[in-house]
């Protein structure tokens, strides 16, 4: 009686230290977006309003959409390189057929849903690197795009520029968006029972198959929500900006991907955070857009700063993993 009451005493300080860190862990993308928060508030006080936030977060939306797409990929253990390009190519069609040709724009950005959803089930049947097979099809979509539109221009459609800029009373668009976007993926990705099964096909593939689920069938899943929001996210950009370029997504693979990890998600295991991952992006997008800017580093530094931002929490998340452990 006296070993197992002792025993018990030292184990009730780790399993509360463990549930701390697990705690801080998953507030840790919270935390970062509040520190940069309170860096550009500090830096410039007058962006802290509504006008300030719209214009600071306009681009947002497309990067937290195109995250969430990458996200996706991720949550089954595969990694998209193509996304960048993927949300250029929806773009010159927005730019270009929806708004000409709207019935045509619809049929070729399903299709285009329905090659992610193709990709999805190359990779897992002949049992290709996600990397290779994302990256050449990352000049497919540079190429499609530069036919769609060989130089800028195009217009957005009129019914999606007045979606982008709709002002809500007291909250500014760009953040209503991200809570709407946040709390439908989570509900669908970690509240529902087939979101279990999808992140399952990634955190214990071999469980699952002898549990009697396809596997073929959720990686086609995953391959086409994620085309699904890369469609989402070329749009929203051409509402934006209002016309269209073959390279204006390029940059979008690597903020996906670091939206992702600084949102609390892993590039193995399945274990991803939609929440995380929105709130990784507006981080991003703050850090890019404003407090870089408010600091008056140059922009040939600003992606070098952006850089250093993500390894530092990456640290922090590491140094906590380790405690959690």
């Amino acid at each position: 009686m006296t070993s197992f009451s002792s025993q018990s005493l030292v184990r009730t300080p780790a399993r509360g230290s463990a549930g701390r860190a697990r705690a801080l862990r998953a507030l840790l993308p919270a935390l970062s977006l509040a520190l940069v928060l309170i860096a550009i508030a500090w830096l410039n006080p007058r962006a802290i309003s509504y006008f300030g936030f719209s214009l600071m977060l306009n681009l947002a939306i497309p990067i937290a959409l195109a995250t969430i797409a990458q996200m996706f990929v991720i949550a089954g253990n595969e990694l998209d390189l193509s996304i960048g390009t993927f949300v250029g190519f929806v773009g010159c069609v927005t730019a270009t057929w929806l708004r000409d040709a709207p019935l045509l724009g619809v049929i070729v950005l399903l299709a285009s849903i329905g090659v992610y959803a193709l990709l999805g089930a190359l990779i897992y049947l002949r049992n290709l690197p996600s990397i290779v097979v994302t990256l050449g099809m990352s000049f497919v979509w540079q190429g499609l795009a530069i036919l769609v539109l060989p130089k800028p221009g195009g217009k957005a459609p009129e019914w999606l520029q007045a979606i982008t800029s709709f002002k809500p009373p007291f909250i500014p668009f760009p953040i209503v968006a991200a809570i709407v976007i946040a709390a439908v993926v989570h509900f669908g990705l970690m509240r529902t029972s087939y979101g279990v099964i999808l992140r399952g096909s990634g955190g214990n593939p071999a469980a699952l198959s002898r549990a009697g689920w396809s596997l073929l069938r959720t990686k086609v899943t995953l391959f086409a929500l994620a085309g699904l929001f890369g469609v989402l996210s070329g749009m929203t950009l051409i509402g934006i900006t209002s016309s269209g370029d073959a390279n204006i997504g390029n940059g979008y693979t690597l903020l996906a991907i670091a939206g992702v990890i600084l949102g609390g998600g892993e590039f193995m295991g399945g274990r991803v955070s939609p929440i995380g991952a929105v709130l990784g992006a507006l981080t991003l997008a703050l850090a890019a857009s404003s407090l870089l800017t408010f600091m008056r580093i140059p922009p040939d530094w600003q992606v070098a700063a952006n850089g250093a931002i993500l390894i530092i929490v990456l640290a922090a998340r590491v140094l906590i993993s380790r405690r959690e452990a």
